[in-house]
């Protein structure tokens, strides 16, 4: 699937090739500060644990996938949007609410990029696909990302424990409905 650009950025789904472009971003440990406690992620990280993740939900005909967000105008690298279905590591993942999720480099902070971004992208998925509902979660000392989802139209639905192979993490879940 091919996404056209938005105002001001340009969009790609990251293959397993991409490596290096996750760990740009990963390797920062103010990015990492509500995802591991600030812990970079290291190149091993990236190979035996993103990747090998990323590998299992990419899906290129129904945008699932990580979409690399590049600024039009210089070509440069800014950061990802997630696309899956939430849940999709549970017993129970939910085919028709997609996770958005995203990670952007701290020196781009506060342009609006991630609102950008994953509006355009959950947008061009909705008219492509029947997907009911879009969600995100984040744990509740995100207050950017949770002004993110605010500014997505997405509405506070529960705070509750989510439990991934990788962590159990207490976070605010959030929701827009497309039906």
């Amino acid at each position: 699937m091919i996404i056209n650009p938005s105002e001001r950025l340009s969009y790609r789904l990251m293959t397993l090739a991409d490596g290096p472009r996750l760990l740009d971003v990963d390797s920062d440990p103010l990015v990492m500060k509500y995802i591991t406690k600030g812990v970079p992620s290291t190149v091993q990280d990236i190979e035996n644990c993103m990747l090998p993740r990323m590998a299992k939900y990419l899906n290129p005909e129904k945008g699932w996938g990580l979409w690399e967000v590049c600024d039009t105008a210089t070509k440069l690298y800014l950061g990802w949007v997630l696309v899956r279905p939430m849940h999709f590591f549970s017993e129970n993942p939910e085919f028709d609410n997609w996770e958005l999720g995203w990670r952007f480099k701290q020196a781009t902070w506060g342009r609006g990029y991630a609102t950008e971004a994953a509006k355009h992208i959950m947008h061009v998925l909705a008219d492509n696909h029947q997907v009911k509902s879009f969600s995100a979660i984040a744990v509740k000392e995100n207050v950017a990302s949770i002004q993110v989802m605010k500014k997505l139209g997405m509405v506070f639905e529960k705070s509750a424990l989510h439990v991934d192979p990788l962590f159990s993490e207490q976070v605010e879940y959030y929701r827009m409905d497309f039906a």
